[in-house]
Parts: C-alpha cells; sequence; structure tokens
C-alpha cells in the first residue's frame, strides 16, 4: 500500500467520524445520550471481535506486551471509565450545541495532549504553545457571543476534550503493556456497561425507541468504530503519525460539513472564521511531529480514540 491509499483511507476514516457527530444528534432524537451510548459502544466492541481474530492476540504497535487477561481488564476498565466520562459529555453536550461546533471543540485534544504531558516531564514545544494560544483565540470566536456567553452544551464539549486527552495519553501508556485491539475491545465494554447503567437510573430504555434511531446507533458502533477503526490501523502501517494526526483532524470540517447538509446547521461568519482559526491553531501544533518520522510506531494507537466521536 503507498503512502496515497494510505491518506486516503485516513481521510475516509475521518469522514466517518465527521459525520458520526450528526449520527449521535440524530439518534437523541429518539433515545436518551446514555442509552445511546450504551448500545452503540456494545456494538463497537462486537465490531472489534474480527479483527481481535485477524490479528491472533497481536499487538500492532509493540512486539513486547503483555498477554495475561487480567492485564488487559485492568487497562481496559481505567480506559473504559475515562472514555465513559468523555464520551457523555460529548453526548449530553450535542443535545446543546451543533454538530460542527461540538467536532471542532472536542478536537482541542489535539492541543491538549502535548500539554498535559508536562505533568509526565514531556517536551512541549513553541509550535504547541503557539497553536495553542490560536486555538483558543479561535474557540473564542466559535463560541462566546457579544454578551460573553458561552452556552451549556459548548461548556460541556471543553470539558469533554479535556477527558479525550486524558484517555488519549492512558491509551499511549497501556498499548506498550498489552494487546491493543483487546484494549480496545475491553474500554469498549466498559463504557458500554456503565452508560446503561446510568440509563438505567435516568433514562426510559424503550426497545421500540431504539429500533427508531437502529441507523444512527448502527452507524455510531459499526461505521464509527468497527470500520473507521480498522481503516485507521491498516492506512497508519505506512503513514506517519503526525501526518496521520493532521488528516485526522479533518473530521471536524466533514462534521460541519454534515451538520450543514443534514440537520441545516449554519455558522455565522464570527463562528466560521473561528473555526478556521482553530483548524491552523490545531495543524500547528502538530508542527514539532512533522521532524520525527522516527517515532511513528509509538504513536499508531494515539489517535484512536478519537474519536470520537468514539470515539
Amino acid at each position: 500500500m503507498n503512502i496515497l491509499t494510505s491518506n486516503l483511507l485516513l481521510l475516509l476514516a475521518a469522514a466517518i467520524w465527521g459525520l458520526a457527530f450528526v449520527a449521535q444528534r440524530v439518534g437523541m432524537e429518539y433515545v436518551g445520550p446514555f442509552t445511546f451510548n450504551g448500545v452503540r459502544f456494545a456494538l463497537g466492541s462486537l465490531s472489534l471481535v474480527p479483527l481481535i481474530l485477524f490479528y491472533k492476540n497481536s499487538s500492532p504497535t509493540q512486539e513486547k506486551v503483555e498477554h495475561g487477561t487480567k492485564n488487559v481488564v485492568v487497562a481496559g476498565l481505567w480506559a473504559g471509565l475515562v472514555l465513559f466520562i468523555a464520551a457523555s459529555l460529548q453526548q449530553i453536550g450535542l443535545l446543546y450545541t451543533t454538530a460542527g461546533k461540538a467536532a471542532f471543540i472536542t478536537c482541542l485534544y489535539i492541543v491538549l495532549v502535548p500539554i498535559l504531558g508536562i505533568f509526565l516531564k514531556q517536551y512541549v514545544s513553541m509550535s504547541t504553545w503557539i497553536g495553542s494560544v490560536i486555538a483558543v483565540v479561535g474557540l473564542y470566536l466559535l463560541c462566546v457571543r457579544d454578551s460573553f456567553f458561552i452556552s451549556y452544551g459548548e461548556v460541556l464539549e471543553l470539558v469533554g476534550a479535556f477527558f479525550w486527552a486524558i484517555h488519549i495519553l492512558l491509551i499511549d501508556h497501556f498499548s506498550r503493556r498489552v494487546p491493543v485491539l483487546k484494549l480496545a475491545c475491553f474500554q469498549f465494554i466498559t463504557c458500554s456497561i456503565l452508560s446503561l447503567v446510568t440509563a438505567l437510573f435516568i433514562e426510559t430504555i424503550s426497545i421500540h425507541k431504539i429500533y427508531q434511531a437502529a441507523i444512527p446507533i448502527l452507524y455510531g458502533g459499526i461505521c464509527s468504530v468497527g470500520i473507521a477503526y480498522t481503516l485507521q490501523v491498516v492506512a497508519q502501517k505506512n503513514a506517519q503519525p503526525s501526518h496521520a494526526a493532521i488528516i485526522l483532524s479533518m473530521e471536524t470540517v466533514f462534521a460541519a460539513i454534515g451538520g450543514w447538509l443534514i440537520l441545516n446547521e449554519k455558522l455565522g461568519f464570527q463562528e466560521s472564521l473561528g473555526c478556521v482559526i482553530m483548524f491552523i491553531g490545531m495543524l500547528l501544533s502538530q508542527l514539532q511531529n512533522l521532524k520525527k518520522p522516527e517515532e511513528s510506531a509509538d504513536n499508531l494507537v494515539v489517535n484512536s480514540s478519537s474519536s470520537g466521536n468514539m470515539e
């Protein structure tokens, strides 16, 4: 597989993840956010079973890993707990803001990850700091109105971006110790169980409503998790992680386009300018990685939770 093909597959994964924001909004017209997440992450975990069998329990990112079931379960529980918090904040936030805005705010994890790395004694380059400042300016233009008011949904998405960043750091840590696909599967199972248990207490779970939301749920579970994750794993075998991060961040653009075409969501001039500035800031924060192609093996899974939309 050549580099062009890899980049096209990554772009397709970004498109799937971007449109998942639209599916998440549509799905909540029928079911609550915790019910939606519970079902879609259950489907997501099932969609990874064929991949696990295909790779025969091997890790795409590290040759020396611990294959013990206990290690995978413990890692999956921790990652799944943080994923549950991040995904819940994102899903609830979508009730109060547009799919495009949610995607742009969520993708701030691209900036937050290296900044949080300071606490792990990781070096943060000047381009990351400059990119962070630019992204914050864009966030201001996107979210803040004349009355200096940020909506409830945008606050939830912003807090969620912080937990997405923590989740990425957790995945980066655990992926060096346990098989990646098993880790992903167990974290999805954990997130699904926590979501469904929460839904039992605060939402009304209806099979009929789940059936009505079947298409968005199937898209979120199978396409966003199973298909897009597979495309990413396959494509990143021949792509530098820094380049992959930039291509995958295009999910914000696809979310905005999808929201406009499908949900009739429109952005004003100030909000559109904010999106452009945020995007520039996020890309700038990745510049320090463009000079380090040798890090491709260690960074394969850093972007695997994106989503989003996922993750």
